[in-house]
């Protein structure tokens, strides 16, 4: 008999498990503007690279006729590869497949992969296109969802994980993209939500699209769920490669090192006329970030939400820096609930992941209000400070003008292990503004003055002198360094370079108690 006839059927198993849900529902996919699983992985990974894993696997589903519908590989495609000559393991759901829906041998794949990926320390990329849990499988589906939320959560601060919204994801679906450390959406394809716009116009009586209700937008710019928007499958596939090249593979890894082409001793004269003489006038602090950065190039992330805090990944002298940056133009860069909420989770990824941190602040003080009060921003707030405080990676902090109350202690001071801390001479260290303080401190002096308007001008201008500079925090320590702005590219990469060899850790314990 020889072995050709089981070639033979291993060429045929193939064929079947590479066709997915047929030809009809594969047009049916392009129609839609989506790419099939396997197109979008081989968009993803280096040529030639992916391996795939469980081509042949199946539900074990007799229920509801199920037994004579299977199709292999059970919609999920799942395997490892290269990004950059890296190493990611990666599982992409296939909606020509049931929908994508999520039976329990489809949750095992998935598990398999990332159980996979922390034994050899590298990150996963997850492509979900799903309606969602297989209602044929009952509760064993959401055994399957529970299954992948354990290992999420277990690869966490382990290994990075990245998750592309590239179609529908609803219900208990949606958390385990919530349990990643980015999400990337696709605009005018992809959505998620709990609950859809039927179950919500049943239930309160409400009217809104699926766009409106959960799409891209929706989540980058409202709810801060996503962090990236893209206009398509292919600019998705390629804004995650461009990720990955900043990220180490494991929490183990220092981040890559690429040559660097940009001289680190390039200095900017530009930057001494960036902040504005008058306290009150906005800039745009991305000018001051991509002047010091390698290339002037800037990789921003969640730029759609929490606009008033910038954060992202950059490289200085070819290796990875996070940076996070308070935003002058939008709310006078004022921390809110969005901004610390942003800050916190950036600050805590790149801490985990090894990731040096450079801080712009520019500050006037937390957002008042009572919308931000009873919308708990003591508690939001605090996890800021907390994710600085635990931060043991390299931080340096440039205060570009205002450096105002608790807002100067949250943004990476020296008083929460901040190690390099240096300051243009424009910045204003002070518990407040002038104009405020001097109300305070002076009400009683501008009341008896004859001529009030006068007097407070004279007791302003006296205050500025004396608090809105940066020397009497250089004179403490506070501050290691008055600089000239033309120098920063130069000074933050010779403390990059101080602190490459830096050791720090904290108290031993099985976990701190963040301020959820």
């Amino acid at each position: 008999m020889g072995t050709k006839p089981l070639i033979e059927k291993l060429r045929e198993k193939n064929r079947q498990a590479l066709e997915g849900g047929g030809e009809d529902r594969i047009n049916k996919q392009h129609e839609a503007g989506k790419m099939t699983a396997r197109e979008r992985i081989d968009k993803l990974l280096d040529k030639g690279s992916f391996v795939e894993m469980d081509r042949f696997k199946a539900h074990r589903c007799t229920d509801f006729g199920m037994a004579d519908e299977k199709i292999l590989g059970d919609g999920v495609v799942t395997g490892y590869g290269r990004v950059n000559g890296r190493q990611i393991f990666v599982f992409a759901q296939d909606f020509t497949v049931f929908g994508g829906s999520l039976s329990l041998a489809h949750a095992e794949k998935i598990c398999k992969v990332m159980e996979n990926a922390m034994k050899v320390g590298a990150p996963v990329v997850g492509l979900c296109d799903s309606g969602g849990a297989r209602i044929q499988e009952g509760v064993m589906s959401l055994a399957g969802y529970a299954d992948i939320f354990l290992r999420n959560v277990m690869a966490s601060g382990v290994v990075p994980q990245i998750t592309a919204i590239m179609g529908p994801c609803a219900g208990g679906s949606v958390y385990s993209p919530a349990l990643t450390d980015w999400i990337f959406m696709v605009q005018n394809t992809s959505n998620m939500f709990i609950t859809g716009p039927e179950v919500i116009k049943a239930v309160t009586g409400e009217t809104v699209s699926k766009e409106d209700l959960g799409g891209a937008m929706a989540h980058n710019s409202v709810s801060g769920v996503a962090h990236f928007a893209t206009v398509n499958d292919e600019e998705c596939l390629l804004k995650i490669r461009e990720l990955l090249a900043f990220l180490p593979c494991n929490n183990m890894e220092d981040p890559p090192r690429v040559e660097c082409t940009d001289d680190p001793k390039r200095r900017d004269e530009k930057l001494r006329d960036i902040v504005p003489e008058d306290p009150n006038k906005p800039y745009d602090i991305r000018n001051i970030i991509r002047s010091n950065v390698d290339n002037g190039y800037f990789f921003e992330i969640q730029e759609h939400w929490g606009a008033n805090i910038v954060i992202g990944l950059a490289r200085m002298d070819g290796a990875t820096v996070g940076i996070i940056a308070n935003q002058p133009s939008v709310m006078a860069g004022c921390l809110d609930i969005n901004a610390s909420l942003k800050g916190a989770r950036f600050v805590r990824f790149c801490d985990a992941f090894n990731i040096p941190i450079i801080i712009y602040e520019d500050v006037p003080g937390f957002l008042p209000g009572t919308n931000q009060e009873h919308g708990g921003i003591i508690k939001h707030g605090a996890k800021l400070i907390y994710a600085f405080c635990e931060a043991t990676v390299p931080r340096i902090t440039l205060i570009t003008r205002k450096a105002y109350g608790g807002a100067y202690c949250v943004m990476s001071s020296k008083h929460i292990r901040g190690d390099i801390n240096i300051a243009y001479p424009t910045a204003e260290i002070a518990v407040m503004g002038a104009d405020g303080a001097v109300n305070i401190v002076f009400r009683n002096e501008i009341k008896k003055a004859e001529d009030a308007v006068a007097e407070k001008k004279r007791l302003v201008e006296e205050y500025r002198d004396k608090f809105a500079n940066p020397y009497k925090a250089a004179e403490l320590g506070y501050i290691d360094d008055v600089i000239d702005p033309a120098d920063t590219r130069p000074k933050i990469i010779e403390a990059l370079r101080m602190l490459r060899t830096k050791q720090a850790t904290n108290p031993p314990k099985k976990h701190g108690n963040i301020p959820l």
